[in-house]
């Protein structure tokens, strides 16, 4: 099992501790990213991801190497702290990059036949906002089935953590470890991912960019092909 793990912090607080409880359990190869550290550039607007390839984004080889490991990866992390009831400025600005990747224009045909957890924790609240901005996106690239934990920890360090928070934690990432272990290698999207990748295939089958509409027709999308069968 290959996982990538992109963190919307460069430090190691509550967060980080709860995703390497997760990878620790799955038991797989890991490839850790911490932002802004490993990629801290915002879009700047200029559409070329959208109208013409992604290859034109000013970001394209900074942003490479986690899209790489993204598209190896069997399993997605997607860990941020609660900042201001949403996610880490950091984390927003990495998937602004990949806009171009939802089903209304590119979507890559693996992430179909992944799974993804998105993790966030706080002091005080805001875990659900936070873990619904890293959701959003999963969903929109077709990922088969994203898993979300958030929990308010109390403290602003992992170390300050109540030691019995902490042994319920590791219950809940225990189940979220298993089922990914369960569905590992035969997931499949769900009904909604489906029914919302079969509503875009209509609008391109209209076209009305270029760049999408030749995409969807060399994949066969268009028609009868669909991403998630062999």
């Amino acid at each position: 099992m290959k996982i990538a793990v992109i963190h919307g912090q460069s430090h190691k607080g509550s967060t980080y501790h709860i995703a390497k409880m997760l990878t620790e359990k799955l038991n797989g190869e890991v490839t850790e990213f911490f932002l802004p550290k490993d990629f801290h550039s915002f879009c700047i607007g200029c559409t070329n991801c959208f109208e013409k390839s992604e290859t034109l984004c000013p970001h394209f080889k900074d942003l490479k190497p986690i899209t790489e490991a993204i598209d190896r990866a069997d399993v997605i992390i997607l860990a941020s702290p609660v900042y201001v009831y949403h996610t880490t400025g950091a984390m927003k600005a990495f998937l602004d990059h990949y806009g171009y990747r939802w089903m209304v224009h590119r979507p890559e045909e693996k992430m179909f036949r992944k799974q993804a957890v998105c993790i966030s924790t706080a002091a005080g609240g805001g875990m659900k906002s936070t873990n619904k901005d890293m959701a959003d996106s999963t969903f929109f690239w077709g990922v088969a089935r994203t898993y979300k934990y958030g929990v308010g920890v109390a403290a602003v360090s992992w170390d300050a953590v109540n030691p019995d928070l902490k042994k319920r934690i590791d219950k809940k990432i225990t189940v979220i470890a298993d089922k990914i272990n369960e569905n590992i290698g035969h997931v499949s999207p769900s009904i909604k991912t489906r029914a919302f990748f079969n509503i875009m295939r209509l609008l391109q089958r209209r076209g009305w960019n270029e760049a999408d509409v030749k995409y969807w027709k060399e994949k066969g999308w268009a028609e009868k092909a669909r991403p998630w069968k062999p």
